[in-house]
C-alpha cells in the first residue's frame, strides 16, 4: 500500500497539473472504481460536470480533490494499484484504466485513474467545517502536519497500552505510517517493534517522531518508495527510496550500523524487518 510520502508525491503532481480547473465531463469505464459513491457511476460522473477543482489535499494517507463551492470533495483511495495520471489527450488509454476526467480549458492534459487490481477507487463526499471528507474526519494528524501535537500524541501513546509498530499503524493516534516507514524509524531509533508504548518518555517519543519525519522527507525528496512499477507519480514516474532503505526487506542482510544480519518477523498479516542486535526484544513482564 503507498503510505505518506507516496501518497503526497501524488497530490503535489495534482496541486500542479489539475488544481483550479473546471470539469468538462467525467467518464466512468468500470463500475468498481467508484463502488464507495452509493448514488452510482452515472451519478458520481454528473455530480462532477461543471466544477472547478480546488487545490488538492492529504491527511495521512488520504488524498481528495475538493470541488469549489460545493461543500462535497472527491475522495481517491489508491489501494495496492490505483494511480492518478495526468495524461495528454491523445494518449493511448492505459489497459487498466477505470476513470477519465476532461476538463474545459485549452490545456491538452485530463486526469485518468488508472487501477489494475480494482481495489482502489473514486468517491465524492460531503465535507467537514475543516474541509476533510466527512468519511476520514476521525483520522489524525499526520507527523508533517504542521498543527500535529507531539505532547498529545504522547499522552495518548502512553495511554494506549499496546506496543509501538501496533500505535505507529493506527491513524486514529497518528496518520500516514504504514509498514515500510515504520520499520524503518524504528530502526532508526533503535527500537523493537514490540516495545510497550507505556515505556515511552517524552525525550524517547520526541525521539521517534523525529525519525518517523526525517525518514518520511527523505523519502518525499526521491518520489517515495516504489517496489514495481505500480507506485508513480501523475507523469508515471516511480520513487526510488527503495535504494536507501536500512531495515524494510533486507532480511539476511549486514545491519547498516552492526553488520548483523537483518531477520524478518511475520507480524499482522505483514513482516517486520529488523536488527537483533540493535533493537534487542524487550523482556518478558
Amino acid at each position: 500500500m503507498p503510505e505518506l510520502p507516496e501518497v503526497e508525491v501524488v497530490r503535489r503532481g495534482l496541486e500542479r497539473w489539475v488544481a483550479h480547473r473546471t470539469v468538462a465531463d467525467a467518464e466512468v469505464l468500470h463500475p468498481r472504481a467508484v463502488r464507495r459513491h452509493i448514488a452510482g457511476p452515472d451519478d458520481f460522473a454528473h455530480r462532477l460536470e461543471g466544477h472547478r477543482i480546488g487545490t488538492p489535499s492529504r491527511r495521512g494517507k488520504y488524498l481528495w480533490l475538493p470541488l469549489e463551492d460545493t461543500g462535497q470533495a472527491i475522495l481517491a483511495h489508491l489501494g495496492m494499484s490505483g494511480q492518478l495520471l495526468v495524461q495528454p489527450h491523445e494518449a493511448p488509454a492505459e489497459k487498466h484504466l477505470r476513470v477519465r476526467v476532461r476538463f474545459t480549458d485549452a490545456l491538452s492534459t485530463e486526469l485518468r485513474f488508472v487501477d489494475q487490481r480494482t481495489f482502489g477507487g473514486l468517491s465524492l463526499h460531503d465535507t467537514t467545517p475543516d474541509g476533510l471528507p466527512d468519511v476520514i474526519a476521525h483520522i489524525a494528524r499526520d507527523p508533517l502536519d504542521p498543527l500535529f501535537d507531539d505532547e498529545a500524541f504522547h499522552l495518548a501513546l502512553r495511554r494506549k497500552r499496546t506496543t509501538i509498530k501496533r500505535a505507529l499503524l493506527d491513524q486514529s493516534l497518528i496518520s500516514g505510517v504504514g509498514n515500510i516507514y515504520a520499520d524503518e524509524a524504528l530502526w532508526r531509533s533503535r527500537l523493537h517493534y514490540e516495545r510497550p508504548t507505556a515505556t515511552f518518555t517524552r525525550p524517547g517519543t520526541a525521539e521517534l517522531l523525529g525519525h518517523v519525519r526525517d525518514v518520511m522527507n527523505a523519502a518525499l525528496a526521491v518520489g517515495g518508495t516504489s517496489f514495481d512499477s505500480l507506485y508513480v507519480n501523475v507523469n508515471g514516474e516511480s520513487g526510488y527510496f527503495d535504494r536507501s532503505l536500512d531495515a524494510y526487506g533486507r532480511e539476511g542482510l549486514p545491519c547498516r550500523r552492526c553488520a548483523t544480519p537483518m531477520r524478518r518477523r511475520p507480524w499482522m498479516n505483514r513482516s517486520s524487518y529488523f536488527c537483533p542486535k540493535c533493537q534487542r526484544a524487550p523482556r518478558p513482564a
